[in-house]
């Protein structure tokens, strides 16, 4: 790019005040340093007054950008005193007549709210209708299944198990005994404080094998493998692979719903365990080090502080958790449209929507059983 002189104001207080206006005012060569704020500083406290003589005949270059700066300088109106090149006269003209044009902002509706509430309650059903259909043709993948199990989807069903749940151990296993550790110190303080120092082992495995421990799996899992499912089918209908499945007669039921759900279904129970396990050790961990409780007699009481029944329970929320969030995500998986923004929104509602159904069916699930397993 050839070398430009640069944009320069020059004030003449001879018989008139008189700005000459110099050099290239050219987008490039205005923003270089610090000199567009000079000179808008500049401009900004002379440019409005009426007795100034303005000579911009010794302009070499002048964009849009530069004529720009100064319109506004002038108040949007040429000042009564203008010395300008015939060549520039067109450009504050386009300048001038842009600046004329009102954007007319646009009003909301009378009733904007209520449609607002209205689309809202619209869209809850439409996900309603949505996942009833996806749950239908799941029970229905599942019971020709049961009636042909050697055509079903085995390899997929054994990938899924393996990604959904053995890569998921080092995980729920870290958060199971940081969890333990936490819990069982905060316990101990406050039962040192009334001598009951063997009640942490009731504390520690009601609420672990009970509650943490199905609830950190399935969090964990949700925001590992729910993402996931909703991530991998979203890729497949921005890639137009679901159409082609459909093309060639795979229905998407049998090939990719119905493996993650019974993926999740048996590995989420086994999850529940390992994240059992896991913190309860942490808690043993904590206890020997504040309570000098040996683990030997932390696991000769665990029985009989936990009766098995709340293990069962455990369980069962486990199996519950899994088919929940798979089908979550293969709902906004298959709800996703093909461009990269539904693909990040989708996968964020999944996440946020499996994790939030979760907690809520932990607290029914504590609504029934709530007189159970004491």
């Amino acid at each position: 790019m050839p070398s430009v002189s640069p944009p320069t104001l020059t004030v003449n207080h001879a018989d008139q005040t008189t700005i000459s206006v110099a050099g290239a005012w050219l987008v490039h060569a205005l923003s270089e340093g610090h000199r567009l704020h000079d000179l808008q500083t500049e401009l900004t406290n002379k440019g409005k007054r009426d007795d100034i003589h303005w000579d911009l005949s010794q302009i070499s270059a002048l964009d849009h950008v530069g004529a720009q700066i100064l319109w506004r300088a002038w108040g949007k109106k040429k000042p009564q005193h203008l010395l300008l090149q015939p060549v520039h006269e067109g450009l504050f003209q386009r300048v001038a007549e842009a600046s004329q044009v009102n954007l007319v902002s646009a009003k909301r509706p009378l009733f904007y709210g209520i449609m607002q509430l209205g689309d809202i309650v619209l869209g809850f059903f439409e996900h309603l209708y949505g996942f009833s259909m996806l749950l239908g043709q799941l029970m229905i993948d599942l019971a020709g299944f049961i009636r042909h199990p050697l055509r079903g989807p085995w390899k997929e069903l054994s990938a899924n198990l393996y990604r959904m749940g053995a890569q998921a151990l080092g995980i729920t296993a870290l958060v199971g005994i940081l969890i333990g550790i936490v819990l069982s110190y905060l316990s101990a303080q406050q039962l040192l404080t009334f001598g009951g120092d063997l009640f942490i082992v009731n504390i520690l495995g009601m609420s672990i094998i009970r509650e943490l421990g199905p609830l950190l799996a399935a969090i964990l899992v949700a925001g590992r493998s729910g993402s996931a499912i909703t991530a991998q089918l979203g890729v497949m209908r921005v890639t137009e692979e679901l159409d082609a499945m459909l093309v060639m007669g795979i229905p998407h039921g049998s090939r990719l719903i119905l493996p993650k759900v019974l993926a999740l279904a048996i590995a989420m129970p086994l999850l529940v365990i390992w994240t059992d396990v896991m913190a309860l050790i942490g808690g043993m961990i904590s206890a020997q080090a504040l309570l000098g409780m040996s683990p030997e007699f932390f696991v000769y009481k665990l029985p009989d502080a936990v009766p098995l029944l709340n293990y069962w329970i455990g369980l069962g929320k486990g199996v519950a958790f899994g088919i929940l969030i798979a089908l979550i995500a293969c709902h906004y998986g298959l709800r996703i449209k093909p461009n990269t923004e539904s693909l990040g929104h989708g996968t964020t509602n999944s996440v946020v929507i499996a994790i939030t159904v979760v907690i809520i069916a932990d607290a029914i699930f504590a609504i029934i059983f709530s007189k159970v397993g004491y």
